[in-house]
């Protein structure tokens, strides 16, 4: 699994989500995996779970969802105000990669969408390999967000077949 940058980029980030990650790098737990969206510059790490310290932290892993490099739909969390803030800029077509210590898997932006917080059906149980990317929106809103935006990517490589993993043989 390629390991997360030493430090975010934190530019766009608001001052109380930078004061919040500085204060997670006491938390000594390791990534699942690592979300990497190069159109977006973004790479994140991704843990178990959805608390306020994970998400300090990084990416994390909704409850009930399939397993980052499995089947089934990967939902991911991250804050509006953080590590999620340039999914504002993501478009269909856009390329994703989830890469743990079993190889990387590349996804295709296929649905881009703002839904309601009560409409958890985005992350129900899908036949095919997808990752739901979930924050809240707007993006700039000010207090408890009224609506959550998603992205949904559907699987284009399995398992260490990216192109940027393989080798030529002459």
């Amino acid at each position: 699994m390629r390991e997360a940058r030493a430090a975010p980029d934190m530019k766009t980030w608001s001052q109380a989500r930078r004061d919040a990650y500085q204060s997670s790098l006491m938390d000594s737990r390791v990534p699942n995996a690592v979300l990497r969206i190069p159109s977006l510059d973004l790479e994140v790490p991704i843990y178990a779970g959805t608390s306020d310290a994970v998400l300090n932290r990084g990416a994390g892993l909704i409850d009930g969802t399939a397993l980052p490099g499995g089947d089934g739909n990967v939902g991911i969390a991250a804050h509006r105000d953080g590590f999620f803030r340039s999914l504002e800029q993501i478009q269909a077509g856009d390329d994703l990669y989830i890469d743990t210590v079993d190889g990387s898997r590349r996804y295709r932006v296929s649905d881009v969408r703002v839904v309601l917080p009560q409409d958890v059906g985005v992350l129900g149980h899908t036949a095919e390999p997808t990752v739901t990317l979930v924050t809240c929106y707007p993006f700039h809103f000010i207090g408890a967000a009224p609506q959550r935006f998603i992205v949904r990517a559907e699987l284009i490589f399995p398992t260490g077949d990216t192109p940027s993993r393989r080798s030529r043989r002459i």
